[in-house]
């Protein structure tokens, strides 16, 4: 199933909770088919307009040999170089510069995207350029944890865009066989990962565009007996994916990621996966509360991405609904967003 770029960067928008920064990076997709041009293209736009706005700078501590005094002396540095004569001092100051850490993740994976063998020549020259307006920032020996260090604010929050396809291109970056060149790796064809991104763009859209229901991840609690405290520890977490909570209506949806909806049985005959009904109906079995109405009568659907032809079964045990339904993900953008509002409805 390979999800058009488009689509891809409409879900990782959702699922990074970046959709007013995808209106202010302004991106075209005509002919482009490779996800690493999308990615370089994205990246160059947004740091053309964080470079209009003016990049994020702090007061760093240096310690430097200077003419005069600037800051704190190094007394002893001072006297072991025996530099006084030359009116010279090593001295500790603050520096404000722009050589931080959020600059140096843009500027590092800006020329790693040069090493990358498949990328656009033309977008290659836009990168050169770009790199020409970081003069004062190092490149670095990027890790994941630098991700994770960044800060932001109200006046730098348009790094955190930024910095996300700073990491996805970093995650997605393969050394290739010729040495100091990179591969990216589509990921479009990783069930894993793409399993992961559609569990949070579902979340952040029902989140967004609808109004109805309160959408967030539920952790429920076993409604059943421990016989020892010890009993008790071995229990699995159960937490849904996305809870739907309304005034008078609850959904639980369970984002499936899989290249095949359903299973093909011993005699070729396809079935709804066993494990995974299993998984939704222990759900609304456990979510129930006889003080709250709408739990005992909540529905439950498995959402799958639509591969080769649609599905929509549907169910009932008591006063539950269950439903297995599928949303493509191969049309235009409003359309699948028609179907996942209709979903709900």
């Amino acid at each position: 199933m390979k999800i058009p770029i488009q689509n891809i960067y409409y879900l990782l928008c959702y699922a990074w909770n970046k959709l007013e920064e995808k209106n202010k990076v302004a991106v075209h997709f005509e002919g482009q088919t490779e996800l690493v041009d999308l990615f370089a293209k994205v990246l160059i736009n947004a740091s053309k307009l964080l470079l209009k706005r003016g990049i994020d700078k702090s007061y760093i501590e240096r310690t430097d040999e200077i003419n005069g005094i600037k800051g704190k002396i190094a007394v002893a540095e001072t006297l072991q170089k025996n530099i006084l004569f030359k009116q010279k001092t090593i001295c500790t100051y603050d520096d404000f510069s722009a050589n931080i850490l959020s600059n140096q993740i843009l500027v590092t994976t800006l020329q790693k995207l040069l090493k990358v063998k498949k990328l656009d020549k033309d977008l290659k020259k836009q990168v050169r350029a770009l790199l020409s307006m970081f003069p004062d920032v190092k490149r670095i020996v990027l890790r994941k944890t630098h991700f994770k260090q960044i800060r932001l604010n109200r006046n730098n929050r348009f790094y955190g865009f930024i910095l996300k396809v700073c990491e996805l291109i970093f995650e997605n970056l393969l050394p290739s066989e010729e040495a100091g060149k990179y591969l990216f790796s589509d990921f479009r064809r990783d069930e894993g990962k793409m399993r992961t991104l559609f569990e949070k763009f579902l979340l952040n859209f029902y989140r967004l565009e609808q109004k109805e229901y309160r959408a967030k991840g539920e952790q429920l609690t076993w409604q059943m007996e421990t016989l020892d405290e010890d009993s008790a520890t071995y229990l699995p977490t159960l937490n849904t994916d996305i809870s739907l909570i309304g005034k008078e209506r609850k959904i639980i949806i369970d984002a499936k990621f899989y290249k095949d909806t359903l299973s093909v049985g011993r005699y070729g005959n396809q079935r709804v996966r066993s494990a995974h009904l299993y998984q939704i109906f222990a759900y609304l079995m456990h979510q129930e509360n006889p003080m709250d109405k709408k739990t005992l009568s909540a529905k439950g659907i498995l959402l799958y991405p639509e591969v080769g032809k649609s599905c929509d079964l549907n169910y009932r045990y008591r006063e539950h609904d269950i439903q297995v339904k599928t949303v493509n993900l191969m049309v235009e953008w409003r359309e699948i967003r028609r179907q996942l509002l209709a979903i709900i409805r």
